[in-house]
């Protein structure tokens, strides 16, 4: 059986990898096995950092509804253990919004909880 050269299918190959590099440096966009390691890390990043995104969030949250409750004279981990006791079920995200930008709701909302 004759001999198959493999230098059409590795040329692809390797396109298709530097082709997942762009806009990277150096080594990393010309040659493959760089690129291959460039690549392999941007998506172990882009994991973990897609899960850090929604502590990230729900950080900000906190902060934004501590913020409001304090300026009303409780403090934030009052404001959930009591929203918690009347069974009130309203996500933080959702309080960090009214909070920001509907101040009046937010307040009826500490009001009711008071």
């Amino acid at each position: 059986m004759a001999r198959v050269k493999g230098g059409v299918q590795a040329a692809k190959r390797r396109r298709s990898i530097l082709a997942g590099t762009k806009g990277y440096r150096f080594d990393r966009s010309k040659k493959k096995r760089a690129a291959i390691d460039a690549t392999h890390h941007a998506f172990s990043y882009a994991f973990a950092h897609r899960k850090d995104k929604k502590a990230d969030f729900r950080t900000l949250w906190t902060a934004r509804i501590n913020a409001a409750t304090r300026a009303e004279g409780m403090s934030y981990s009052v404001f959930i253990n009591k929203m918690k006791k009347k069974g009130m079920a309203v996500d933080r995200k959702v309080l960090a919004t009214l909070a920001k930008e509907k101040a009046p709701v937010f307040s009826r909302i500490l009001s009711q909880v008071k």
